[in-house]
């Protein structure tokens, strides 16, 4: 099953790729795009003024991860202008390679912030400026943009960031807890029966994973009783080894100040017992 959700999401990411090549060279065909420099008439078409924004550093315009925006099928909103420290970066960065192009990038970087702290003011000035410009373009065209927006869009793009920073932190509270040496849950016994298969009856060449699985699994449901009991008798017992286990790991948890990495039913404590007299008079 692991294997098969590989090839899945590698396949949709390809098939993402080739959509969007297939996108630009519709829009912009080689040879199309080859008359139009040949013809003496050809007149560019002027590109509408705006901000210089960060997405302006990368090379590539084409393939880009889409915007919470573009996932439920808005246009992006317009980016953020670059700071005058950055703009001071995207001019002399390339003065830096070409003079030493086996420069390392932190040594870029760190030549370049020096550098910044000894820059002429009137350069930093004229980077100032520029900056606001650019930001007050931003800002006219973020406007217009939320103005477009509607209550059921708001609260779309509000719940895809809440999405987005639950999903963060569970994937920081998954590294976490390997850290901090979290026993591993044992397999089941399907499971267990599946790796031997796996190497008992491997998988051919002509045979997709999902083909042996589905072979494999059907496998399993033919078993008898008995023969599925040697895969539950051991899990069983790997069950209850593991069971001790988290509970001591998590007792030291607790000890050591890390509460949430314990799981919830453990931390709340149960109900005192009542009075056996309190009892006996509400029951009468």
């Amino acid at each position: 099953m692991i294997y098969t959700t590989t090839l899945l999401s590698r396949g949709s990411i390809f098939g993402s790729l080739i959509s969007k090549v297939r996108q630009v060279v519709a829009k912009n065909p080689v040879t199309a795009h080859t008359n139009q420099i040949n013809n003496e008439n050809f007149t560019p078409t002027p590109k509408p003024n705006r901000p210089l924004a960060a997405a302006s550093l990368s090379n590539s315009s084409a393939l880009h991860s889409k915007t919470l925006e573009e996932k439920i099928g808005l246009p992006p909103k317009p980016k953020k202008p670059l700071t005058p420290y950055f703009r001071f970066m995207r001019e002399m960065r390339p003065k830096m390679l070409a003079k030493n192009p086996s420069i390392s990038t932190i040594e870029v970087v760190r030549q370049l912030s020096k550098s910044w702290g000894e820059a002429d003011p009137k350069l930093k000035e004229r980077l100032q400026s520029e900056y606001k410009r650019d930001q007050e373009l931003y800002l006219e065209q973020r406007t217009k943009y939320d103005a477009t927006l509607t209550e059921e869009q708001r609260a779309e793009l509000k719940q895809l960031k809440q999405d987005i920073n639950d999903a963060k932190e569970r994937k920081q509270l998954r590294k976490r807890v390997k850290e901090l040496g979290r026993p591993k849950k044992p397999a089941s016994a399907f499971l267990r029966f599946i790796a031997i298969e796996r190497t008992n009856t491997p998988q051919t060449e002509n045979q997709t994973y999902r083909e042996w699985h589905q072979k494999a699994t059907a496998k399993w449901t033919r078993l008898s009783d008995e023969e599925k009991a040697v895969y539950l008798n051991e899990s069983r017992k790997e069950l209850d080894q593991y069971k001790k286990n988290i509970s001591i790991w998590e007792e030291k948890m607790i000890r050591l100040g890390h509460i949430d990495v314990v799981r919830h039913g453990n931390l709340i404590d149960p109900p005192e017992p009542k009075p056996r007299k309190l009892q006996a008079t509400k029951e009468k």
